[in-house]
């Protein structure tokens, strides 16, 4: 299979290119040539397979012609080491709890996934030393940190904004050690990521050491995202309710709703999407006016989803040929302040019994308020709402328990290197390294 770029202006690159560069060389960012429709009879025996082998088929239209079918079965089932399962949380909404992986939250499958993908084609080149890039507003930086642990020939600099991740998130990726290095970055997420892309085009860099990125750009990552949707698409069949299936997705940097749009592209029977934001609206302003216009994204309590400037508009606008009115028939858009987010989150509490992250919440509220007669709808909850102890508490008035899991990441120290948010710094510093 070969990747083309978004911006039109690089040459085409095998899987193996593509994963390890990260980022076209005209910074664009790598689309497959061909997505390719999964059989009737898959769809006809879905609710019947397992997550794993589920996974293992949609892996293989992506992935089968460039890696060997036993080793990227291994991949997969290494990758898929827990369940997840589809809640009902009342009539006809739906939570799916992606947050069953290591670091309770839903990159973990993508970040595992790359992992093991990357050490397959660093060992195919005979084990020099790759460097992983990745820019986190929250959950990215650890799924990926606790993916790549202890692989290797691959360093992971993880770069996040100080002072605007949750303790629990910076805990996990913070106290590691070994091939894990923390960078906290004087600014934002969008100054993250500008880093990461800025490093990408610097050809000193690129000369000093070998780069990629592990964030959503990276085909590797956001592909494997789209396993959860036709699991979930499994999960309804069987329960005999998944005709008119409507899946609302928290969205940041947009590549996990863009790994479902290509799910829909390969035959998944979804009948619409809703991308749910938090004030961060700049898709939700796209879908209503036609102009797409970033802007410096601004902090909200649903953190992970603070991104003034999602990379994976570009991967979206080009797999609806750059047509507003295509983009709009399969994807409406939702917006909400702190205070509705805080509201929802009470509200289905009250109503359900249901605890929502304050993401989980914006994805619930969008169903509660969109979903129309004879549907039936899927929100992501996202991550555990431990991850955000003190925002949900203090909105929930509880004392949620934090899992085993999470503490045994508390319970270690913090190492992390501050840097300013200028590349010049950033650049540097990778320099000495």
């Amino acid at each position: 299979m070969k990747y083309y770029s978004t911006n039109g202006n690089a040459a085409h690159a095998t899987l193996h290119e593509a994963v390890v560069k990260g980022l076209a060389s005209d910074k664009g960012l790598f689309m497959p040539q061909v997505i390719k429709p999964l059989p009737q009879s898959f769809y006809d025996e879905i609710e019947n397979l397992s997550f794993q082998e589920i996974a293992y088929r949609v892996a293989d239209a992506f992935f089968g012609e460039d890696v060997p079918a036993d080793t990227l079965k291994q991949i997969v089932y290494d990758t898929l080491s827990f369940d997840v399962p589809a809640v009902k949380v009342k009539e006809n909404i739906y939570s799916l709890e992606l947050f069953h992986g290591p670091t309770l939250a839903f990159k973990d499958v993508g970040a595992r996934f790359m992992a093991r993908l990357l050490g397959y084609f660093i060992r195919q080149e005979g084990n020099e030393q790759v460097n992983v890039l990745v820019a986190t507003s929250g959950d990215t930086g650890s799924a990926v940190a606790n993916g790549f642990l202890g692989v290797e020939g691959i360093h992971v600099y993880v770069l996040y904004p100080k002072g605007k991740v949750s303790p629990i998130q910076e805990c996990q990726f913070t106290t590691l050690g070994q091939n894990i290095t923390a960078l906290e970055i004087d600014g934002v997420f969008d100054d993250c990521q500008a880093l990461v892309k800025n490093a990408f085009m610097d050809a000193d860099l690129n000369q000093h050491m070998k780069l990629t990125s592990a964030n959503s750009i990276n085909v590797a990552r956001f592909l494997p995202q789209a396993f959860y949707y036709f699991y979930a698409y499994a999960q309804l069949k069987k329960l005999g309710k998944a005709d008119q299936m409507v899946v609302c997705v928290p969205s940041g940097n947009f590549g996990n709703i863009c790994s479902a749009l290509f799910g829909k592209r390969m035959g998944l029977p979804v009948k619409r999407f809703i991308a749910a934001n938090n004030a961060n609206d700049i898709f939700f302003n796209y879908l209503k006016t036609g102009d797409y216009n970033p802007k410096p994204s601004v902090q909200t309590i649903a953190n992970a989803m603070d991104v003034g400037d999602p990379s994976n508009f570009a991967r979206i606008y080009d797999l609806y040929g750059k047509d507003h009115a295509a983009i709009c028939a399969d994807i409406s858009g939702a917006t909400y302040s702190d205070e509705q987010i805080a509201e929802s989150m009470r509200q289905c509490l009250a109503e359900t019994g249901y605890v929502c992250d304050p993401h989980g919440a914006c994805g619930y509220r969008a169903l509660s308020e969109g979903l129309q007669e004879g549907e039936v709808g899927v929100f992501l909850e996202t991550a555990h709402p431990a991850k955000f102890k003190g925002v949900v508490d203090g909105i929930l008035g509880s004392d949620i328990e934090i899992p085993a899991k999470l503490q045994a990441f508390m319970k270690g120290t913090k190492q992390s290197v501050e840097l300013p948010k200028d590349f010049e710094s950033f650049k540097a510093y990778l320099m000495k390294q």
